[in-house]
């Protein structure tokens, strides 16, 4: 499903997808194509779940026009992980 598609089904709402297809430029991924999970009314659970969500599970409004995502590297985690015995 295009992002097109998402926004004129669930006008001005929060919707959870799935990225099915993508591409990247620079630092930024433009999302091509989706698979709907779910529509969600309430913005504090939209904030909830798009906390929680990975592997590819977005959480976003269908107020935007476009589907995009910035792409952000960690830094300065090096020697914070502890490995117990």
């Amino acid at each position: 499903m295009q992002w097109e598609e998402v926004r004129k089904i669930y006008p001005d709402q929060y919707v959870k997808l799935q990225i099915l297809a993508s591409h990247t430029q620079g630092n930024i991924k433009y999302v091509d194509e989706v698979a709907l999970i779910r529509a969600i009314q309430d913005p504090q659970e939209a904030t909830k779940e798009l906390l929680r969500s990975k592997d590819g599970v977005i959480v976003s409004h269908t107020g935007n026009e476009e589907l995009k995502v910035e792409i952000r590297t960690l830094r300065g985690l090096r020697g914070v992980v502890q490995h117990e015995n």
